[in-house]
């Protein structure tokens, strides 16, 4: 098969979609003398225990954005990108010390009725609007644009068909199960996010060393582009041009600039991500949930970073190359393509674990379809 899958592998794909779509529709028959009400649909009544919640937070926040725009990045710009994964583990923590106290007591199903609470009907009509705007012509488009482009650079299917299936696919439970079903197969689509990403960067440390492991991987990827590890990119070059990347990541006003505007916004009072912490037992469960996503999102750089990272040390190699034969030609990534670099390394994956990243990835845009579909849901249903 030229995308280098083997029957096991669809084998493995197939009985993961399986799974996720038994889990997520399982968890949203109707209970036995309970009729369902709108907090079981959006709030998943109020249900979730503390480690359902982190799990979900950070399945909605991971999509393909982060598994081919970071790597991307990482490939492009370095670890710079990791910025945003490391202040949004701060911001995590203001989110629930000071604002979800609030919001739960207040008893919310949206962020839109908050502003109503707090301002005026008009004022949160207006946002209810922009948002499910925003949500479908932004947010859902891109993520099913670059999970199109990716499962197109790994499987050969074309992109038409590869958003359709993705859309279908996230719909089939989500819009029937409501918050439950999203958060509960968010706790497995973790699962596979994580191993898939951990065994992607493995191998690609791994082929960097010529199979010495990932320590001495990770060592040489250091040495061959030290420049990629400044987390402060410099306005110009050694040389006196400017530096492209900059515009990106403006040196140290990333840190001390308005992306913390961005984070709380992202991570306080965006429906996709707050709903979840809304549904919770309590305020302690929602609390904790919120320490188990942060703890991860120090983790997340690991696995979608370093990955981009070392495919550029990769790339320009030619004694790499010239050991990944034909393969490496395939899909290759350059400065102009870097989103190509996350889908280019997972073709060199052996049987069996190609499939659990790539069903990482699938995880990732999966998760973060559904939990928009259900937040634009329930904004249409509750503030319009």
């Amino acid at each position: 098969m030229t995308n280098g899958f083997e029957f096991l592998d669809y084998a493995v794909f197939v009985a993961y979609a399986i799974l996720i779509l038994g889990v997520g529709l399982w968890v949203s028959r109707d209970k036995d003398g309970h009729e369902k009400n709108a907090e079981d649909y959006f709030l998943a009544s109020k249900s979730l225990p503390w480690w359902a919640i982190g799990a979900s937070l950070i399945a909605a926040n991971i999509s393909a954005e982060q598994f081919i725009g970071m790597s991307g990045s990482g490939f492009a710009l370095g670890l710079a990108i990791a910025s945003y994964e490391w202040m949004a583990a701060i911001t995590l923590i203001i989110v629930g010390k000071y604002f979800l106290p609030i919001f739960i007591e207040k008893g919310l199903y949206t962020i839109p009725e908050f502003v109503e609470k707090r301002f005026s009907t008009n004022l949160k009509t207006i946002l209810a609007v922009f948002w499910i705007a925003l949500y479908v012509f932004v947010n859902l488009a891109s993520v099913l644009y670059l999970g199109g482009l990716a499962i197109e650079t790994i499987m050969g299917v074309d992109m038409i068909y590869a958003v359709i299936g993705l859309a279908l696919f996230a719909a089939t439970y989500s819009l029937y199960g409501g918050l439950s079903a999203v958060a509960w197969t968010d706790v497995i689509q973790v699962v596979f996010l994580v191993l898939g990403g951990l065994a992607t960067t493995y191998l690609a440390l791994n082929t960097v060393s010529g199979g010495e492991g990932v320590i001495s991987g990770f060592s040489k990827v250091v040495d061959a582009a030290p420049e990629k590890f400044h987390m402060i990119l410099d306005e110009f070059n050694a040389d006196g041009s400017i530096n492209a990347n900059y515009l990106n990541l403006p040196g140290v006003w990333v840190l001390i600039g308005g992306l913390w505007v961005a984070n709380i916004y992202y991570w306080g009072f965006n429906q996709y991500i707050i709903q979840r912490t809304l549904a919770a037992k309590s305020l302690k469960e929602s609390q904790k949930g919120i320490l188990l996503a942060a703890a991860l999102k120090i983790v997340i750089p690991l696995i979608v970073v370093i990955p981009g990272i070392a495919a550029y040390v990769m790339v320009n190699d030619p004694e790499i190359m010239k050991g990944l034969g034909e393969a490496g030609q395939l899909s290759l990534p350059s400065s102009g393509q870097a989103d190509k670099a996350y889908p280019w390394l997972l073709q060199f994956l052996p049987t069996g674990l190609k499939v659990v990243a790539f069903a990482a990835l699938a995880a990732a845009i999966v998760s973060s379809l559904a939990s928009m579909l259900n937040s634009t849901s329930t904004i249409f249903t509750m503030d319009i």
